[in-house]
């Protein structure tokens, strides 16, 4: 059949089978997830004050996606004080409304709800959310994201053994309502530092017995990939895990040159992923996040956690494993400069 030459521009229907067949394949690899979020003050999480949950969880409950997948978070905000989440590093094409930021979102005021509409549009990596108003952040309500590569594309290194996600943040003894209220006086906001860091929102290893502490768990000879977010508000981290090396894989939806590191400096807002091999024998080791541009030998201040191999009866012994200078901004920019 013959088309005069003015209709050509309206035949789009008009392609190959193979091009059809890849259309339909993205058409039906992207999924819709529903889902019902409940923010509260919860005063039965510790550690140290109430703390901002989601569901009931602190942190907050992971998104776990593929790439072009769509997410309706419906928030209701249960809380006395208004509230906007935002999506660290999710690209919103066209729907700045839905990025959860003062000035592109009215807030969500308390008793009511807002429903969030999001694709994870050409995107891989990790990621993280969190709360965007009135320093809620220092409270809690984030939490960690995952975007899968879809099946037909290749991700650049062997499929780890395991995931595991570690939001990593500085954290105040005060309710964030109080630390909110200090920040006014230049003595506060120029002079202060937090408290301690967290791990998953749990204490360090050297805490107390009573509160509880992060530990993944490991099989011998396996790989893992840990994938790391700075949740804080004010610290740079250095993180490392005692006689392990780890090597750098991914940074906030770029794949990387790969390189092997004893250390990794996280800044506040990024994420990066790491694959750490269980090459040393069966037993527990230290996992650490110490601040950055603060006192070293402090460590009442810094996040540790536990890399507990599955065969291991010992727990972890010997010091805390040594990073770089806290001060050593040579060797952070150096760092930063060597990812591609």
């Amino acid at each position: 059949m013959a088309w005069p030459s003015g209709d050509r521009c309206r035949r789009p229907w008009l392609i190959g089978p193979a091009t059809l067949l890849m259309f339909l394949v993205l058409a039906v690899s992207a999924e819709d997830f529903f889902l019902d979020w409940h923010v509260t003050l919860d005063t039965n999480i510790k550690p140290d004050q109430p703390v901002i949950a989601i569901n009931g969880l602190f942190p907050g409950p992971l998104l776990n996606g593929t790439t072009n997948d769509v997410f309706h978070v419906n928030v209701f905000n249960e809380m006395d004080e208004p509230l906007l989440i935002t999506w660290n590093g999710i690209q919103q094409r066209l729907n700045s409304w839905q990025d959860g930021v003062s000035g592109t979102n009215c807030p969500i005021l308390p008793g009511e709800n807002w429903s969030y509409m999001f694709q994870f549009k050409d995107q891989i990596g990790t990621f993280s959310y969190f709360p965007s108003l009135n320093f809620h952040k220092a409270g809690g309500a984030f939490g960690p994201i995952r975007i899968n590569n879809r099946p037909i594309i290749q991700v650049p290194f062997p499929k780890p053994e395991a995931e595991f996600d570690l939001l990593i943040g500085d954290w105040y003894n005060r309710s964030f309502k109080d630390v909110r209220s200090m920040m006014s006086t230049n003595l506060m906001a120029y002079n202060s530092t937090p408290d301690k860091i967290l791990m998953n929102g749990k204490a360090a290893y050297s805490a107390p017995p009573t509160e509880a502490h992060e530990s993944f768990t490991v099989a011998k000879g396996k790989t893992y990939r840990i994938r790391i977010s700075n949740v804080g508000t004010a610290w740079s981290f250095n993180f490392r895990i005692q006689k392990h090396k780890m090597v750098l894989v991914e940074t906030e939806g770029s794949y990387t040159n790969q390189i092997t590191l004893d250390s990794l400096d996280v800044h506040v807002g990024q994420s990066y992923s790491v694959l750490v091999t269980a090459d040393q024998n069966a037993s527990d080791y230290y996992m650490v996040a110490s601040p950055k541009m603060f006192n070293a030998s402090d460590v009442t201040r810094f996040g540790i956690g536990v890399l507990h191999y599955d065969k291991s009866t010992t727990p972890p012994n010997g010091s805390l494993p040594n990073g770089p200078d806290p001060f050593d901004q040579k060797f952070s920019i150096h760092q930063a400069r060597s990812i591609r």
